[in-house]
């Protein structure tokens, strides 16, 4: 049990090993990117085979558009807040996929998907903005890196209760107790934090690229519309809800103009 109890702390003594660049905080983070990019190029690759990619329409051209014009801001920015080089590593590609899922991700290292079942929802060059914004802010914050590492921690914590507890009975009940107190008391909101997160981090770098912030509420109010107000409580859920992204982003967007305005940027496209 001593050796269990060593190991997680072990692994709590490196979690918080790496910097978020936009917050200045230290996070639960210790898969390097040599360890995880790699095979998130792969799975994309290898999604890009087995899915129908749409090529030299002008939807695709405007998510590519959109996607550079992104990266470039976000580039832009880590440069000029000393975080020159972050970046170097990531290989950024944008791909429409012919799906009509309402949906985009963005793997880590910079491997992005649209599905096409977003576009009317986005309705144009901004509301791109706003998706690839916040799917670009995933991978630069490493979120990807990061669940996994609290889902390692997870997993840890079970087994070291298992065999902590030598009843069987009260074993089974620590086992049950656990997964449902982890996931809904630890993880989930992780989660959500972390989409908190990206919305703010987006919201700063479609603006620094030239598009209205004030897009993105208005992109989640037609979000909130299109899912008929069928969502999970916020609790139970992976993601804040619909009203309090719309909120959010609605008080973020002056701040995200006034960073912008640092990078000589004073007119924005709608």
């Amino acid at each position: 049990m001593r050796k269990i109890i060593l190991v997680f702390a072990l692994f709590l003594g490196v979690a918080a090993c790496k910097t978020n660049p936009f917050t200045g905080k230290k996070v639960l983070n210790f898969y390097p990117n040599s360890q995880i990019f790699p095979t998130a190029f792969a799975q994309y690759d290898q999604f890009l085979t087995e899915n129908k990619v749409v090529e030299n329409t002008a939807d695709a051209k405007m998510i590519t558009k959109v996607g550079q014009r992104i990266s470039s801001a976000a580039e832009r920015w880590l440069t000029a807040n000393g975080y020159s080089g972050y970046l170097k590593d990531y290989q950024w590609e944008y791909n429409l996929v012919n799906d009509e899922t309402v949906n985009a991700w963005c793997m880590p290292g910079g491997k992005i998907v649209f599905y096409t079942g977003i576009l009317p929802i986005c309705k144009g060059e901004a509301g791109i903005a706003v998706v690839m914004g916040h799917e670009v802010a995933h991978a630069l914050a490493d979120h990807g890196a990061q669940r996994m590492s609290a889902g390692t921690l997870q997993q840890l914590g079970a087994v070291a209760g298992s065999v902590a507890i030598q009843d069987p009975e009260k074993r089974d009940m620590f086992n049950q107790a656990y997964a449902v107190g982890s996931q809904v008391g630890v993880m989930l909101p992780f989660s959500r934090s972390h989409e908190t997160e990206a919305d703010r981090i987006g919201l700063q770098i479609m603006a620094i690229a030239g598009y209205d912030p004030a897009e993105a509420a208005e992109l989640w109010k037609r979000m909130k519309a299109n899912s008929g107000g069928e969502a999970p409580p916020e609790f139970m859920s992976t993601h804040p809800s619909n009203d309090t992204r719309i909120n959010n982003l609605t008080e973020w967007a002056p701040a995200a103009r006034a960073e912008a305005k640092k990078f000589g940027v004073t007119s924005f496209q709608k």
